[in-house]
């Protein structure tokens, strides 16, 4: 059995993509394990969707056995089988819910997602067309994904937290025939496609959900740096044009002027070499608007398509972690406290928000690094808890943000590579301090290791549990280190 439906959706997007997955899978970029287990959690939860009364066929390395048991639950009908498998002509699939009437069968793909793309058509149309090649009446395929606007009450209603839809009327058998037989060609064949780079190789909403993970591999060839390291909001369509036009480096497109001023400003550092740019202006008016005490804040959060907690949403971002370095007074030292819910299975921001108020007097200034972020997880908190309301909105009022001078390119370095994200300005403008270097630290290095890390703290022996609490702790007090860093480092130049 030489096609299963993943690899032939990800056919659909891109031979190239699909060759690479078979002969060099280590090339690709590191996944997202969270958007996996979302998934599975996912899939398992749905296979309810009709009743708890299923039959499960279990995966197993021999697609045989997975066919024969299903091949048994068939003639026992009317009944719901989950991960029923099949095979025709070496194409095997396993569908995650299988409706098995008397006058024909249903299926069901379950999805994360919040909303349907082409790929997911892709997906259901292999699969029905490989059970109507086995002889079974198809009556619909359907995709089975999140209601993102549910609110979840004490108890968890599936039939409002998905959306069914059906898609049979969408199915092109002939297309998918054709697929087929030209991607087990490509499979077969042990050289690798000569396939250019295009539009599919980043996500898009309407069609793929994740950019190619081979996109650094296909690029390996190219000069650094090249036109896809252009920063600034240039869309990925027009370094595309560029790239097809011939005009790779920056000093092929310097002379283009065909992007907008920030990104001309990248190319420009980069190419003459620029000195850094400071708008002593801007800076100065900006530190003139900070009052002491000074408090540093950085938030953690995570998101589940399923969730927990009564009165949230899908994928509702839900604090459980914050940081907070501050100065009482300018000349003053610098001190530094944090919390780290413990409240696994509970509401973390309840226990998150008490602590945050006991930390941060009223009217104190607060510094963020984009506060978008920020400024919305307290206006959530605020409703959710009447009672903290007030002091929550005070913090939020209090809120200023670093991320504009730099987004602004009011202070910007070549070494910035073209961004304004934290992770990309604290190695520009400190690139020898070890002690600021994420890579440095053991377990949690960005955000989503972050969320991964808290939501598989309940599974872990004490001792581990400690040892991963210790390392977030640790990153999202560089976060907030980060920012001081960077405050001071303002001052500097100000005060030179």
């Amino acid at each position: 059995m030489n096609l299963s439906k993943s690899k032939y959706v990800l056919g659909t997007r891109c031979e190239k993509l699909l060759w690479l997955s078979c002969y060099k899978k280590e090339e690709q970029e590191e996944s997202n394990d969270n958007i996996l287990e979302n998934g599975n959690k996912v899939g398992e939860l749905a296979r309810n969707l009709f009743g708890e009364d299923y039959i499960l066929i279990n995966y197993n390395d021999n697609y045989s056995q997975m066919i024969k048991e299903t091949k048994k639950n068939l003639d026992n009908k009317p009944n719901i089988i989950c991960e029923a498998s099949f095979s025709y002509d070496g194409n095997f699939c396993s569908i995650d819910i299988l409706k098995n009437d008397n006058d024909g069968v249903e299926i069901y793909e379950v999805k994360s997602s919040t909303e349907i793309n082409e790929s997911y058509i892709s997906d259901i149309s292999y699969q029905t067309w490989i059970l109507k090649k086995c002889g079974l009446k198809v009556k619909k395929s359907s995709i089975v994904y999140i209601n993102s606007k549910y609110t979840r009450e004490y108890k968890l209603d599936l039939n409002k937290l998905f959306k069914i839809e059906d898609v049979t009327s969408l199915i092109n058998y002939e297309v998918v025939e054709k697929n087929i037989d030209r991607f087990k060609n490509i499979i077969e064949n042990k050289q690798e496609p000569k396939i250019d780079l295009s539009l599919v190789c980043k996500k898009s909403k309407k069609i793929f959900s994740y950019d190619c993970p081979y996109f650094k591999y296909c690029t390996k060839e190219l000069p650094h740096p090249n036109v896809f390291d252009i920063g600034w909001n240039v869309h990925f369509s027009k370094k595309l044009e560029m790239y097809h036009n011939n005009k790779i480096t920056f000093n092929e497109i310097i002379n283009d002027n065909d992007f907008n001023e920030k990104a001309n400003k990248q190319l420009e550092f980069e190419v003459y070499n620029l000195k850094d740019k400071v708008d002593e202006k801007e800076i100065k008016d900006f530190l003139d608007s900070i009052t002491y005490p000074l408090y540093f804040l950085d938030f953690e959060s995570y998101q589940e398509p399923i969730p927990r907690i009564v009165g949230t949403k899908p994928y509702q971002q839900i604090c459980f972690q914050y940081s907070l370095h501050y100065y009482l007074t300018e000349d003053g030292p610098l001190y530094h406290t944090d919390f780290l819910s413990h409240d696994y299975n509970g509401n973390p921001r309840n226990g998150l928000c008490r602590k945050l108020l006991k930390d941060i007097p009223k009217n104190a200034c607060i510094l963020v690094y984009n506060d978008s972020f920020e400024k919305s997880r307290l206006k959530e908190m605020a409703e959710l808890f009447p009672n903290f309301k007030d002091d929550l909105l005070n913090i939020e009022k209090n809120i200023k943000d670093l991320l504009p001078l730099f987004k602004n390119q009011n202070y910007y370095v070549k070494e910035m590579e073209g961004s304004s994200s934290i992770k990309k300005v604290l190695p520009a403008l400190f690139p020898n301090d070890s002690s600021l270097d994420y890579h440095n630290l053991e377990q949690v290095h960005k955000g989503d290791e972050a969320s991964n890390a808290y939501l598989s703290l309940p599974s872990l022996e004490e001792e581990k549990e400690l040892e991963l609490r210790n390392n977030m702790l640790k990153y999202c007090a560089l976060d907030t280190y980060a920012m001081v860093k960077i405050y001071d480092k303002l001052k500097e130049l100000i005060n030179k």
